[in-house]
């Protein structure tokens, strides 16, 4: 520009802003998948992100905001661990869950623990639940009764059978391998489609 008066380009700021932002969202996952909600602090996130904490409430508003953003952002990459299993194949939808819980199931499971205290968390865990049921009722489709009373019946036994806290119970409470969490939950899934069958 004429006068030596530097344009500015909002361009480079809106591509800063948004490597900021990325930053803030993965430092945030990180820390709410590793500790309690309590425990998380704007200043922690700040720190581990290189920004200050005016930062992070210029962009997100507050801890909740940063949570629910955190958690919108990253649902492809949740997405990706189970990967596209085929209908009706069961082995792949144990493998599929077995991938997502060992990275994301010590996370999931505090936040069911902390959802009583942080009403933010309720209807994220809403959401979750009812993804489940309906990856639940594409992958095992071809294995449900018709409809109905049934078919709901056994998809909530596959529920039960296929819930964070199953894979928590045997993993973290019994110490089982990894291998052998998922032949129980293979075992346990079977064991709802057969009794289904009959």
């Amino acid at each position: 520009m004429a006068g030596g008066v530097r344009e500015y380009d909002m361009t480079t700021r809106a591509a800063s802003s948004g490597r900021t932002r990325e930053r803030i969202l993965r430092a945030a996952a990180e820390r709410f998948a590793g500790a309690h909600y309590d425990d998380v602090t704007l200043a922690g996130v700040a720190d581990a992100a290189g920004v200050t904490v005016q930062t992070v409430f210029n962009h997100f508003g507050s801890k909740e905001g940063l949570l629910t953003a955190s958690i919108a952002h990253f649902a492809g990459e949740v997405a990706d661990l189970r990967g596209n299993v085929a209908p009706g194949d069961v082995d792949g939808a144990v493998d599929a869950l077995m991938r997502n819980y060992e990275v994301l199931g010590d996370g999931n499971w505090r936040a069911i623990a902390d959802a009583d205290r942080q009403a933010a968390l309720r209807p994220l865990l809403e959401g979750a639940r009812a993804q489940h049921r309906a990856w639940l009722e594409q992958v095992f489709g071809p294995h449900l009764p018709g409809g109905g009373t049934a078919r709901a019946g056994v998809v909530d036994a596959l529920y039960a059978a296929t819930d964070v806290g199953s894979w928590k119970l045997l993993r973290r409470d019994l110490g089982r391998s990894e291998s052998e969490t998922r032949a129980v939950l293979h075992r346990l899934v079977t064991a709802v489609l057969e009794g289904s069958a009959r």
